[in-house]
């Protein structure tokens, strides 16, 4: 049996990360092989005497017994992973380039683009991690369009983008639009068509996303969100990116996209979406090959 102690922080990103490592691990051990729980930083006073012992306790860590692995994502997990290691033992695995020193962890999975340094207990990712989908029909002739919003890599451009959307919507592809937090207001009654359904953010289940991207033909999203991209990619859709300017030269989630791009993995140019093939295509599984090079770094045995 495989303990995992997850640590989340109230970031949904964050967690989405984290999770897909746990699936990961389930699928290549088996479910009934491992068993995890999930204790709250979100409100974690490192600090202060007794704010661990409390935060397991409330979760139940305890009674799962001693941990082979702490997973975290988040600077808000990072000090109590690093604490809840050295006094239960287990090996620390923290997702995303840390804020603490990477030497302080068993593991950091870091996103190329993040530039990880090479130290013999990174391993690296592409963008960010995403976990397996709802199992789902697939319809060729859907679409949907995930809208991001600016931020410390990219300013938003309504006229680009209108333009854009407009040539997806010359497709015979069924569109829905969505937007996200970061998504200006107004932004989507201003760029939706005619044709298209629209599902606000505010309004969606907690899984509506994932139920989403599990059907659908096409995704196209925001340049802007390397995560949206990479959760677009889990799926069997074929995956486009809309451009948005770049705030600065040296923009390294741009060149990841770019890369992305350049290899044909994803399309920035819209009138593609018209001669795509509707043939689904093989989602990436980032999260299982990471949580196989963990287990393999570790020297543990995969399911026979």
């Amino acid at each position: 049996m495989l303990i995992v102690w997850r640590f989340v922080d109230g970031n949904r990103a964050h967690e989405k990360q984290s999770a897909a490592l746990v699936s990961g691990l389930g699928e290549l051990l088996g479910v009934e092989s491992v068993r995890y729980c999930n204790i709250d930083c979100s409100r974690f006073r490192w600090w202060r005497a007794g704010a661990l012992q409390r935060a397991l306790e409330d979760a139940g860590a305890m009674a799962f017994g001693r941990p082979d692995f702490l997973v975290g994502a988040g600077h808000r997990c990072h000090f109590p992973l690093v604490a809840a290691r050295r006094k239960f033992g287990g090996r620390s695995v923290v997702i995303m380039r840390p804020s603490l020193p990477i030497s302080w962890f068993d593991f950091a999975i870091i996103p190329e683009h993040d530039r990880p340094p090479p130290l013999p207990n990174v391993l690296i990712i592409r963008g960010a991690l995403s976990g397996p989908l709802p199992v789902r029909p697939f319809q060729a002739a859907s679409g949907l369009i995930l809208l991001g919003g600016p931020s410390k890599h990219f300013s938003w451009d309504p006229v680009a983008l209108d333009r854009d959307i407009k040539q997806l919507a010359m497709s015979s592809i069924n569109w829905t639009l969505t937007d996200s937090r970061r998504t200006p207001e107004f932004a989507m009654s201003k760029l939706s068509q005619p044709s298209f359904s629209t599902v606000p953010w505010r309004e969606c289940p907690d899984d509506w996303l994932e139920q989403k991207l599990a059907s659908v033909g096409h995704v196209w999203v925001t340049r802007d969100s390397i995560s949206m991209v990479f959760e677009a990619l889990q799926s069997r859709a074929r995956v486009g990116v809309l451009g948005l300017p770049s705030r600065t030269p040296k923009n390294k989630v741009n060149l990841a996209i770019q890369r992305l791009v350049d290899e044909g993995v994803v399309s920035d140019l819209p009138r593609e979406a018209q001669i795509f093939s509707s043939a689904p295509r093989q989602p990436l599984n980032q999260y299982r090959a990471i949580a196989a090079a963990l287990l393999s770094r570790c020297g543990m045995g995969l399911l026979q």
